[in-house]
């Protein structure tokens, strides 16, 4: 661009044609930061905490000898030893990465490998310390971010799809499985998917893992015995914090596989800067 537009412009169009959007505010901006950085050390500490008893169940107390999910080692015929992981009555040979890992060219028995923790080391209580912190900051920047959204509108027309949108439903389902993404002036709004997507995490997922893991608390227990019950339970909810972290993890990596195949210097300038290229002005183009 010859030079930088005017924050206060919606759009505009530069020197050579290409017209530009300021699609993200900047608390949008560094809420969204934020919280990548957030998730990766809840996800990093959770992961450490989960090492120290590598097991879900279901209901209100541990049923050892019959878990939902159990990562382990164990020794073969053969007298080696290797990483299971287990899903009912379905057993997965995970040895080198699940279970049973290397660290120092040492072979390590533990349910996620060193570089997949923090910390890299077997240490419950700072995994907890890291934890809890990261916890409150992922609560108070989504406060911000929803008080944000809701008082600008931009929660609005970033999670709830037009008339439009919903109508084309399908049509939009089929552009992303061949790759086509919006452009021009479409592309000033998220498409139908993302927006249901972004509800489903903003106001179904996060939630429901913040939920899960204040009911494993025994001090909200004790206040607010409702929640661990509507969880059905301690053990329920850890399980239920598990699979919604798992689910946020699976929309973090398709999330940025579109934003790589979907243009990656320009979706990356939008949410570092908030200018977002639409491409070649047509009318300033002739």
């Amino acid at each position: 661009m010859a030079a930088s537009p005017a924050l206060e412009a919606p759009e505009t169009v530069d020197r050579q044609g290409r017209r530009w959007f300021y699609r993200h505010p900047l608390v949008i901006r560094l809420a969204h930061w934020i919280n990548a950085a957030v998730l990766l050390v809840l996800l990093m500490s959770g992961l450490q905490i989960f090492n120290a008893h590598p097991a879900l169940y279901w209901g209100a107390t541990s049923t050892f000898d019959d878990p939902a999910l159990a990562i382990t080692s164990e020794q073969g015929r053969d007298g080696t030893n290797r990483g299971v992981v287990t899903v009912g009555a379905h057993t997965l040979d995970t040895t080198g990465v699940l279970g049973l890992s290397k660290q120092d060219g040492t072979e390590i028995e533990r349910a996620f490998p060193a570089w997949a923790t923090l910390p890299a080391d077997q240490d419950l209580a700072t995994g907890r310390r890291w934890h809890f912190l990261f916890a409150w900051a992922l609560v108070i920047n989504g406060a911000v971010y929803l008080l944000y959204g809701l008082f600008s509108g931009q929660l609005r027309r970033r999670l709830i799809p037009d008339g439009d949108q919903i109508r084309d439903f399908g049509g939009s389902v089929k552009e992303h499985l061949l790759l086509r993404f919006p452009e021009g002036t479409e592309a000033k709004r998220y498409n139908v998917i993302q927006k249901l997507t972004y509800l489903v995490l903003i106001l179904g997922l996060l939630p429901a893992m913040v939920l899960a893991g204040l009911a494993m608390s025994p001090g909200m227990d004790a206040a607010w015995p409702w929640l661990t019950e509507l969880f059905g339970g301690r053990q329920s909810a850890r399980s239920v914090h598990f699979i919604a972290a798992g689910l946020i993890v699976l929309f973090v990596v398709v999330h940025v596989l579109l934003v790589i195949v979907s243009g990656l210097v320009n979706n990356m300038r939008g949410m570092v800067t908030g200018w977002f290229s639409l491409g070649r002005d047509r009318e300033s183009a002739r």
